[in-house]
């Protein structure tokens, strides 16, 4: 005797428990990013308004809370939605966004030492930026071979695929390149500062190579394949992450290696610093203008809002600390106006997507789940005589 089946309750069925983190994925750490990027980029412009640095700290405190709040909506989605969660990882569009985490770590504690020291006090300040950095880094370096593993063995891709999303993982460590010099001098002297910096520098080295040979394919596919669907082209955007970011840790290297390493390698930092950069940042530049002109076109094709538009953000603000870094080592006033510029930019960017988040957020659509496709119309059969 066949018995319909029961339908499962609250408590065993999934879908029911806790469903507004149900479709809550990795790249919701975008907002966190591109928040402590804003206020870690405006405490260093070259022209400081008055109460510019206050404004910068309450930024950056709140993408602290917005960290806190994420971490503890993720662990649930982990806990009470794990088919979910090993959905996205074997996802390939979604799997990239896991590198947002240890970004999200990073920026955060990098901006404890660079604004929120004013209200934590130093000790507090280094005990949290050592603590994101330390977890950030882990996280990053473990998604930096993950994902490329997933991608390979179970994730089913075509080169008409690549996208800009494929460089978030391997972006990660390139921002704890970029952080970790902020607490080389809260080390003891001698070897545990010169590892620190060096360790950074390996960082580097793990996502530029990464990057580089990455990014031929994503070049190669815009080329070729034509342009990005609409709501993916601001992911055009990340590809100034590993370019900004690559830029302002060469610079945080020069900024700290004297005393720390030998005297011809600090002033090979500083050589660095300024024959990386200034090619890097001109690159960078370009790849902007092409990326502005994808999005321009999209908007006038319907683009509308998704969570694509945070990638308006973070890799803007790597830009901007990139061009800071530059002003410092060439001290030329371009590289100081290049910054004011970009940081306009970013905080226009900011404020665009932050208002549509909290928008969607207020009418449940950003965390609602993919709608279900419209069923197919039955086959009219007509009867013949």
């Amino acid at each position: 005797m066949v018995t319909a089946a029961q339908p499962l309750s609250p408590a065993t069925d999934p879908a029911r428990r806790l469903p507004a983190v149900r479709h809550l994925g990795p790249n919701w750490y975008a907002c966190v990013m591109g928040t402590a990027i804003v206020g870690t980029a405006g405490a260093a412009l070259p022209w400081q308004a008055s109460g510019l640095r206050a404004v910068c700290t309450a930024v950056w405190a709140l993408s602290l809370a917005l960290l806190a709040v994420l971490l503890v909506a993720r662990s649930l989605h982990w806990r009470h939605h794990r088919d979910q969660a090993r959905a996205q990882l074997l996802d390939p569009t979604a799997a990239p966004f896991y590198g947002c985490l240890s970004m999200a770590l990073l920026a955060v504690g990098g901006g404890a030492l660079t604004v929120g020291r004013d209200w934590l006090g130093i000790p507090a300040a280094v005990a949290l930026d050592a603590v994101l950095f330390t977890v950030g880094t882990v996280v990053g370096l473990a998604a930096a071979v993950a994902v490329p593993y997933l991608m390979a063995v179970r994730h089913r891709t075509a080169p008409e695929q690549a996208s800009p999303v494929w460089l978030l993982p391997l972006v990660a460590p390139m921002v704890s390149a970029a952080v970790g010099p902020l607490l080389v001098p809260h080390l003891p002297a001698g070897q545990p500062r010169e590892t620190l910096l060096l360790a950074c520098v390996a960082l580097f080295g793990v996502s530029l190579l990464a990057t580089l040979v990455t990014l031929p394919l994503i070049f190669g596919r815009l080329l070729t394949g034509g342009p990005l669907p609409l709501a993916l082209t601001p992911s055009l955007f990340l590809v100034l992450g590993p370019l900004g970011q690559s830029t302002t840790a060469v610079g945080k290297f020069a900024d700290v290696a004297p005393g720390v390493v030998p005297a011809p390698y600090a002033g090979g930092f500083e050589v660095l610093a300024v024959l990386y950069g200034v090619p890097v940042m001109g690159f960078a530049l370009l790849w902007l203008c092409l990326a502005v002109a994808h999005v321009v076109r999209a908007r006038r094709e319907g683009m509308g809002f998704s969570m694509t538009w945070w990638s308006f953000t973070f890799p803007v603000g790597t830009c901007v600390t990139g061009a800071e870094a530059l002003a410092r080592h060439t001290g030329l006033a371009v590289y100081d106006g290049l910054s004011v510029v970009l940081y306009a930019g970013l905080v226009t960017a900011w404020a665009v997507a932050a208002a549509h988040t909290v928008r969607g957020l207020v009418s449940g659509a950003l965390l609602a789940g993919p709608r279900p496709a419209p069923a197919a119309p039955r086959s009219a059969t007509a009867r013949t005589r």
